[in-house]
């Protein structure tokens, strides 16, 4: 961390400003060396940049000294106007005075080193930029205010005071107090494993609610799946046609509903078939319903709407009824995507089912597959090292202390250096 990095950390492109964040042991040498002297701390001014005798802009300054940033370190900001030339010309300054470019996420990753932030925060601040919907930018809110740091330290605490009963209790067998310690350990090695596992059985919610749900349409040939899709897009992403198995393959949209990312995807119409490329568009449409939410779209004005259709399919979240408008009888949800009825209560009840689904109930939910992986093997230890006998009381501290570290390299107490590049790697620039 000796180099002094710099990057655009606002959105690239023309725009009426752009933000140039500079950070690390030399940001208030190049600072002051662009804008003739450095100002009070965390005040907005206004400077003219120079380099060379030539001049790059007017500017405001902004100046956070170490240990008070972002970083931790030095950091220096240029809010200047957001054109290519502007830019290019800053850039060019700043690398010949001595900083470089920085890669994505260093900056987070700087403050983790530094102690700024722990990595489920860091996390967060991906999670912040990437945000579409409101449900997704409350829970990176939440995950950034620390929610789910307070709950795995938490944990962590807990399992270094029980590893230290465990301790106590192999240093003292003798005295008479060896067997309570190791009672007590176990008992709150059950309690936190009995948590974890909650934990963890959260059906995806975290997971689903950060990358989007999948809602997968499933039904007959001509039930009007793509004409469904395209109702809930509010455009034309389908072509729709008279003719049986137009739909070869998946084709999906990203739908925003009530604040809730939606990827809604349609697909081949399953029946029994010899084709062998539509054969291929129905294992792909089974494929991609593992995991979400699936309708099944039927045409209600048939005698038999699942005749040709596979006896094993998975029975659906939601089943609906098409084609209203020819004036058929069915019991549930009947719509017609000629007319439209019954739309707006389609979107009532996929709402309710999505909130359903990722509604985790107020409790901190598991957002990361990194975070499932260590949490399933601090499980995993837990449960061995609660099958040690008590005069084996040295085989419960090794899986407590195995579970602890798994804990820890969640947040980064542990093990930084090996995880850093892989919880970085997508960062966009400047963050």
């Amino acid at each position: 961390m000796n180099s002094t990095i710099f990057a655009l950390a606002s959105a690239p492109g023309r725009a009426g400003v752009g933000v140039v964040r500079l950070s690390g042991p030399q940001a208030g040498v190049i600072a002051a060396k662009l804008t003739g002297a450095l100002p009070v701390p965390r005040q907005a001014v206004l400077r003219r940049l120079r380099y060379n005798g030539a001049e790059i802009d007017h500017a405001l300054l902004l100046w956070f000294a170490a240990p008070h940033s972002f970083t931790g370190e030095d950091v220096a900001e240029f809010h200047i106007h957001g054109g290519r030339a502007v830019r290019e010309a800053l850039f060019t300054a700043l690398c010949d005075l001595g900083a470089r470019a920085a890669e994505p996420g260093e900056f987070s990753r700087r403050a983790v080193e530094n102690g700024k932030l722990d990595l489920t925060r860091a996390e967060a601040v991906a999670d912040l930029v990437d945000a579409e919907t409101p449900a997704q930018l409350r829970q990176a809110l939440r995950q950034h205010d620390g929610v789910l740091a307070d709950l795995y330290e938490g944990w962590r605490a807990r399992l270094i005071a029980a590893l230290g009963r465990v301790e106590a209790a192999i240093d003292f067998s003798d005295d008479g107090v060896g067997e309570s310690e190791f009672a007590a350990a176990q008992r709150a090695a059950s309690e936190i494993a009995g948590e974890i596992q909650i934990h963890i059985d959260d059906a995806g919610r975290g997971e689903s609610l950060r990358e989007g749900l999948r809602l997968t349409i499933l039904g007959p040939p001509n039930a009007g799946k793509s004409s469904l899709i395209n109702a809930l897009a509010r455009r034309d992403v389908a072509i729709v046609s008279e003719t049986p198995g137009t739909t070869r393959d998946v084709i999906e949209i990203r739908l925003n509903l009530s604040g809730y990312l939606l990827h809604v995807a349609d697909t081949a119409g399953v029946r029994e078939t010899r084709d062998v490329i539509e054969a291929e568009g129905m294992r792909r449409a089974l494929s991609h319903a593992a995991g979400g939410l699936t309708l099944l779209l039927l045409d209600g004005s048939l005698p038999d709407p699942r005749a040709g259709m596979p006896p094993d399919l998975p029975d659906p979240d939601i089943i609906v009824w098409n084609k209203a408008d020819l004036g058929f009888q069915r019991e549930g949800l009947c719509i017609s995507l000629k007319t439209g009825s019954g739309l707006a209560m389609l979107q009532a009840m996929l709402q309710q089912k999505v909130q359903q689904r990722l509604d985790g109930g107020g409790a901190p939910l598991l957002t990361r597959p990194r975070h499932r992986q260590a949490l399933s093997e601090a499980l995993a230890a837990l449960r061995h090292g609660l099958e040690a006998p008590p005069d084996r009381a040295e085989l419960l501290a090794e899986d407590l202390r195995l579970a602890m570290r798994a804990v820890g390299r969640i947040t980064g107490r542990v093990d930084v250096e090996e995880l850093l590049d892989f919880v970085f790697r997508d960062f966009c620039i400047g963050k």
